[in-house]
């Protein structure tokens, strides 16, 4: 007979994110704002069922901007982002915003779900440092 867990609440990512010193705030029930105290860097996370979702949005710029040199760098493998991937969404007016995003599935949010969770944001963190070198030319 199959074993049945308790659907994962945001809730529960709060806490753990707040018990490692992040500064969270609940956006709406199922997303979340991480926002990491020392560089005041924002991710947000959404929950979907057992798939935790993470973005953080590098900049905005304009559409013109985004060279065919510049989303080569963003896609090359070498490009030191390990970890996220680049996602451009159109926000509009001409504009584009460019984020780095991660994701984690989630079992029964156990010591390996709350390691997971905390690496994901661990590591926006980090490639955030390697994107902002890499985007420097659009700023």
């Amino acid at each position: 007979m199959p074993v049945t867990t308790a659907p994962i609440d945001s809730s529960q990512i709060h806490v753990l994110l707040a018990e490692h010193g992040y500064d969270v705030t609940d956006l709406t029930p199922t997303m979340l704002s991480i926002r990491q105290m020392d560089s005041g860097i924002t991710v947000q996370a959404v929950l979907e069922t057992e798939i935790v979702f993470f973005s953080l949005t590098c900049l905005t710029v304009a559409e013109e901007k985004l060279t065919h040199d510049i989303l080569r760098r963003m896609l090359a493998s070498d490009n030191g982002i390990s970890t996220s991937h680049f996602q451009l969404y159109e926000l509009g007016g001409g504009q584009t915003a460019i984020a780095l995003t991660n994701f984690c599935k989630l079992q029964e949010l156990g010591p390996d779900d709350e390691d997971d969770i905390l690496s994901c944001v661990h590591f926006l963190f980090a490639d955030v440092m390697a994107a902002r070198d890499l985007l420097r030319s659009l700023e």
